[in-house]
């Protein structure tokens, strides 16, 4: 059984940081692509970064600068850092694991962060 599991949201002031963590199991996480998600309420889920099964990165332009995505393939968990965080920053963060061979993509059920004063 696949599982994917988020943890580290919460509530932070504005300009304050958070660190996402995706713990996967039941998948060979080292041939996976991964990426973080996120749906504010009444908005539609974007992407907010990706990270290749080789490393690549690639960000939205609202958090290039900010946020740093990055994995570790012997602890099957993929990581958000979030810094400089504001409060258009607020949304349900999901991640996101594809196969780098045939896409097969699996979620993770979804992390609160809230960015406020």
């Amino acid at each position: 059984q696949v599982q994917l599991v988020e943890s580290g949201g919460g509530l932070v002031q504005p300009g304050g940081s958070l660190r996402l963590s995706c713990a996967a199991s039941g998948i060979t996480f080292r041939l996976y692509g991964m990426g973080w998600y996120r749906q504010a309420p009444g908005k539609q889920r974007e992407m907010v970064a990706t990270i290749t099964n080789s490393g690549r990165t690639n960000y939205v332009d609202s958090v290039a600068g900010r946020f740093t995505i990055s994995r570790d393939n012997a602890k099957n968990t993929g990581y958000l850092q979030m810094n400089s965080l504001k409060p258009e920053d607020t949304a349900v963060y999901y991640c996101n694991a594809v196969a780098a061979v045939g896409g097969r993509s699996y979620w993770g059920q979804g992390t609160q962060v809230t960015v406020s004063s």
